[in-house]
């Protein structure tokens, strides 16, 4: 008998050590806190797949973080080769396209205005802010449900699961108000407070170094030279010069785009103003944009161009027209909707420009399309969304969407044909 007695004092003994080993969601959070407090850096890995478009994409992605506010994000896609880097230094904020030797810039506080699902900083703060936390525990991991703050309004609610031991992020779900999964992060590794070199943040560096290990193609020739036609072509007149950027981050002269007239027609105008126009004014093609005729449409009909249609218009708005347009550097297409929320799309095929000095966006910030990284920004009352995919810029405008529709609409061009 009191060997039973025994037995069971010590079973009693040994579950009361166990459930004292088990922290607790406060003592959770607390041990986070600390961790913030105390991080100089780290590097981590992950897969990213997005549900948000047509079909599943998915991601590598790597992260880079030094204390306090450089960031290095490299994103690629091995089906649709695409390869984008965000970057963060005391320069500003930058998205490379090393394919095109294109880059933006932004005075921008990118990534301090939203949620960003691969940033650990990011995540423990949505754990930390959110009075509505849900909190379980596994043999391995501890589980957090938490609200966002992300630009796409749809992802709604977000599922954190933390390394025990180390309190790393090993897998992020990001759903739907109906729980439905449309982002997944899966960490593959973690590395907190890591030591980096001098450079390693730097703008030409990174994208020196991208073009090299990626074997992406770059014209050569004079750097002077301005390519025309491209998002983000620049005519530098020096670094941080001014550019004239047609078809870019939505700034400056838009050639073609939504029916307005050339700025030196009507200097000290917008020239996105008139963007929801359907009649092109007289006069708007030029700089060797023609309408294509019949016969010049049939001899391109051998070039590899598609015409990409968004799938969602906000209530009230239609599509009106397509427009064709012939230029130097290919086919421009524009397409316009009409009626309550009016907003034009412009694609053209995309050029590799000759000289890298970055693409200045004084309003604007780096955006998360789901199949690429683009460029949203402001001139006037007209704001602006471009990117590049799969061989083609785009550029979206109008003075009517919100910014959330903006990217709604953005995220939808996947189509081929008109929806």
């Amino acid at each position: 008998m009191k060997k039973i007695v025994s037995l069971l004092m010590i079973a009693a003994f040994a579950m009361v050590l166990s459930a004292c080993g088990e922290k607790s969601q406060e003592d959770v959070i607390e041990a986070l806190d600390k961790s913030l407090d105390g991080l100089t850096g780290y590097k981590a890995n992950a897969s990213m797949t997005l549900q948000t478009g047509k079909e599943p994409q998915t991601y590598e992605v790597e992260v880079w973080y030094q204390q306090p506010t450089f960031y290095r994000v490299a994103l690629s896609n091995a089906e649709s080769d695409q390869s984008q880097i965000i970057l963060r230094n005391d320069e500003g904020v930058f998205v490379l396209t090393p394919a095109l030797n294109k880059s933006f810039r932004f005075q921008s506080d990118w990534p301090e205005n939203n949620s960003q699902v691969y940033l650990y900083e990011s995540l423990v703060n949505d754990i930390l802010m959110d009075p509505e936390r849900t909190f379980t525990a596994t043999d391995d991991h501890y589980v957090f449900q938490t609200n966002t703050n992300y630009t796409n309004k749809n992802l709604n609610q977000q599922e954190i699961m933390l390394d025990k031991k180390a309190l790393t992020p090993t897998s992020v779900r990001i759903m739907d108000v109906d729980l439905e999964t449309l982002v997944e992060v899966n960490f593959s590794d973690f590395e907190l407070n890591t030591a980096f070199e001098e450079g390693d943040f730097d703008m030409d560096r990174n994208m020196t170094a991208a073009q090299l290990t990626g074997d992406v193609p770059v014209m050569s020739g004079d750097t002077d030279e301005v390519v025309e036609g491209a998002e983000g072509t620049e005519s530098t007149e020096g670094a941080g010069g001014t550019e004239s950027t047609e078809g870019a981050g939505g700034t400056e002269s838009t050639e073609g785009a939504e029916g307005t007239e050339s700025t030196e027609k009507d200097e000290g105008t917008e020239a996105t103003e008139g963007a929801e126009e359907t009649d092109r004014p007289e006069g708007a093609d030029e700089e060797g944009a023609e309408e294509v005729s019949g016969s010049e449409e049939a001899e391109r009909d051998s070039e590899a161009f598609t015409v990409f249609f968004p799938m969602y218009s906000p209530q009230g708005t239609a599509f009106a027209e397509s427009r064709e347009l012939n230029t130097d550097n290919g086919k421009r297409v524009i397409l316009s909707y009409d009626g309550e929320q009016p907003f034009t799309l412009v694609q053209q095929e995309s050029q590799v420009i000759t000289a890298s000095t970055p693409v200045h966006v004084s309003d604007g910030s780096p955006v998360e399309l789901g199949f690429t990284v683009g460029a949203i920004s402001r001139e006037g009352d007209t704001t602006t969304v471009s990117w590049s995919y799969q061989g083609t810029d785009f550029f979206l405008a109008s003075k009517h969407l919100s910014d959330e529709e903006m990217l709604s609409v953005a995220r939808s061009v996947y189509g081929t044909e008109e929806k």
